[in-house]
Order: structure tokens, then sequence, then C-alpha cells
């Protein structure tokens, strides 16, 4: 059985028609053989009618009483009625020129009889004493039956290909809505649970993509809530820290005792590791839930120079190296996610690139953004988690694990394609980062 439902469809239609087509063929033919029994009946009996009285004014005429004769044929034809006129005694009087004496059976009285190779009619004059019998061989009747079932199957073996095109061409066209709603649901991306248009469904179907709509809309509130719940929790946070970590610089700078001092400090860093936690957080938010794409386009180079030039400041002269093209880099994606991937991206090789090392930034002028640093090569199942949520790179755990998770996420949502590799294309160590922003717009 195919397993799409317009197979099905096609199949089963198709099955039906030809056993349909089948039992009214072999219904009709059966009706049509016994009419054509009766009309060769008929013929078999008015054509011994039709002689008889000829044979015996032939018979009755001649001198000589007994003597057989067989009548010659004007020209070669078929003759499927043959005959013989016999006397009381079982004598041949006259026959016509292709009967055969061994195909007739002796005389048992009027009418119909049949034999195992001919159907015989027999009838009698003159008191009885002049008696004829007309035969027709069976395989006559057989043949003109096939030539009948013949001319009601051809139109099977016809028709009935062009009806199973016609049913699949049917369905198809019938069905072409549910494809269309296919294709729609198929072309979603992995964030967008927006309800899909089903207008033009079956009423069969419809039901389905309505409670399909249902469980989207379920299912998009559900993670909606999710986002807002982080965001506000992390938002909510900020107040809070900050004003813990001016409490604890403030014990420090008000303490005398070492021990405090240092755990004051502690209590301090781990509150920043918190702090840039909580605007991960954020930024997650942000890239799972806001609008990333535009209607705008507007150039990404302004952008890329004040997120390089604000963590210059943080990792030192010479330690961030820029590379843009001449001219404008073009692009609907919105700027603000432009610049929360590419700081994740420059943080992400500062935090773990070998210290000192340059970190090369490149947006090339097809809009593709390449953040490449130095350092050991990472092992390839490293390379796989590293993009899932809360996975860090080096083994001291530094980091908050979400870096390249967001930049995933903006990736997907805007339908661009963010690659990681190691070790970079232009060494045999380190690390690199690609972001290829999609339907990037030239300059002008």
């Amino acid at each position: 059985m195919p397993r799409s439902l317009q197979g099905r469809l096609g199949l089963w239609l198709g099955l039906a028609l030809a056993v349909l087509w089948i039992v009214a063929a072999s219904v009709t033919a059966l009706i049509a053989r016994g009419e054509i029994e009766e009309v060769f009946d008929s013929a078999l009996q008015e054509t011994a009618q039709r002689i008889l009285p000829l044979a015996v004014v032939d018979i009755l005429n001649r001198e000589e009483a007994g003597i057989s004769q067989r009548l010659a044929a004007i020209r070669a034809y078929d003759e499927f009625f043959t005959y013989i006129v016999r006397d009381d005694q079982g004598r041949i009087l006259l026959q016509s020129h292709a009967a055969s004496p061994a195909d007739f059976p002796a005389w048992d009285g009027t009418g119909f009889r049949q034999t195992a190779t001919h159907r015989l009619y027999s009838d009698e004059a003159v008191q009885g004493t002049i008696r004829i019998t007309v035969a027709e061989p069976l395989d006559h009747r057989a043949g003109v039956a096939r030539e009948i079932q013949m001319v009601l199957g051809l139109p099977l073996v016809v028709v009935l290909p062009a009806a199973l095109i016609a049913i699949v061409l049917a369905v198809r066209a019938s069905l072409a809505p549910l494809r269309l709603f296919r294709d729609r649901l198929a072309a979603r991306g992995a964030r967008d649970l927006s309800p899909v248009d089903g207008a033009g469904l079956p009423t069969e179907i419809a039901p389905l993509a309505d409670t399909m709509n249902s469980l989207l809309s379920r299912l998009d509130a559900a993670f909606e809530a999710e986002r807002s719940f982080a965001a506000n929790a992390a938002h909510e946070l900020r107040t809070p820290l900050a004003g813990a970590i001016a409490q604890a610089q403030r014990l420090q700078a008000e303490t005398r005792d070492a021990d405090a001092k240092a755990r004051a400090a502690e209590i301090e860093a781990t509150l920043k590791r918190l702090t840039r936690l909580a605007e991960r957080l954020l930024q997650l938010a942000r890239a799972e839930g806001g609008r990333l794409r535009r209607d705008v386009a507007a150039d990404l180079r302004p952008v890329a120079r004040l997120i390089v030039d604000d963590l210059a400041r943080i990792a030192g002269p010479g330690r961030l190296l820029l590379t843009l093209p001449d001219g404008a880099v073009m692009s609907d994606l919105d700027v603000d996610a432009f610049a929360i991937l590419m700081r994740n991206l420059i943080e992400n090789a500062l935090r773990h690139g070998q210290a000192g090392s340059p970190i090369e930034v490149t947006l090339a002028a097809d809009g593709t953004l390449t953040v490449a640093n130095d350092g050991p090569v990472l092992p390839a199942d490293d390379l796989a988690r590293l993009t899932q949520r809360f996975e860090r790179a080096g083994p001291d755990g530094a980091g908050s694990g979400l870096g390249l998770a967001i930049v995933r996420s903006i990736a997907e949502r805007t339908g661009s394609s963010f690659g990681i590799r190691s070790p970079r294309a232009s060494g045999a160590s380190g690390f690199e980062a690609t972001f290829r922003v999609k339907d990037t717009k030239p300059d002008g």
C-alpha cells in the first residue's frame, strides 16, 4: 500500500474502476451471448424451413427415387450452416457442399439438438418421409462470443490507463492545497512558530491544520514566556548586582583585614561574572525573541569599527586587527543584532585565544564576518558542542558558555550561515568563526 494519500486514492479508485468495468463487461458479454444463442437458433430454424420446401419439390420431381445429391458451390465461401436431407429410411437425398454426414446424428425427431461439436435443428415434411437437419459448428458461436468479449475488453486496455492518469491528475489537483500547506510549513525557520495559512484546504484536512496552528500558538506562547522571564530576570538583576559590587568594593576600601579584603575581592569577581551572565541572557533573549531584520538596509562597517574600538581598550593596543572593504557593506540585518554577534565572537577570541597573540577581525564585501585567533587546536568533539548553551571550551570553565550559542541563534533566525573551525584557515593552529549574512545588499 502506498504511503502517500495521493497514491492510495489513485490505487483504490483505479482498482474500483477496473473491477466495475470488468463486472459490467462480463455481465454484458453473458447477456449478449444469450441473445446470440437465440439469434443463431432462429437462423437455424429459418434456414431449415426455407430449404425444406425447395428440397421437397426437387426430390419429388426426380425420375429415380433414393438418389443422393450434393449441391455444388457457385464460388468459394465459408459455410457456417450445413444441412442434409434424408428420407424416413435414413438415406441422404440432398446435402450442402460442405456437409459431412459424420456431423449429423441419427434422426430422433424434430427440434433442436446439440452434439459435442455442433448445434442442430431438424424438421420434416410429406408425412415424415423427407427430413432435414441443419447444423452449425459450436466453434462459430464461440468465435462470435470471443469477438464480443474482445470488443468489450479492448476499451479496458485503452480506457483504463487513460482513466488512471485522469484519476491521478484529479487527485493531484485536489491535493494541491495540502502540498502548498506542506511547503509553507517546511519553509519555516526553526524559530518561526506563527500560524501557517491553511486557506483552500479540504474540509477533511482543515481541522488538522487548525489543530497544528493551535499547537504552534501554545508553543510560541510558552517560548515567549521563557524568553520574557530570562530577559526580565536578567534586567532586574542588574541593579542589585551593581549595588552588591559597589558594597564589595567599599568593603575592600574600608577594611584593613587582609583576609576580609581578599574575600571581598572574590565576592566582587563573582558578582561581575554574574553580571556578565545576566548580560548574556539579555542578549540571548534579544536574539531569540526580537526582530532581527529591518526594512531598510544599513552599512555594517561603522558598527564593526565601533565594536572593535570599544573592545580594543580592554584588549590593549595592537591586539585587534580589523580589516574592512573599501565599499559599503549593506544589509537589512539589525545593527544591534550584528553588534551583539560581533562582540560575542571577539570576546570569545580574547578569552580563549592565546594570550598576547593578535585577533584578526575581517568583514568582507559580501557580508562575511570572520574572527580568527591563535591557540591550540580543538578536537572535533569539542567543536561540535561549542555552539550549545553553557558549553565552555576551556577546562577552567571561564566564560558564560553562551557567546557562540547567541551567534548561532541569530544565524538561525535570520537564515544566515555560521560555522567554526580549528585550526583556522590561514594556519595550522588556532580557532576561526565565520558568520555569513544572508541577503546582503550591494552599495547604492
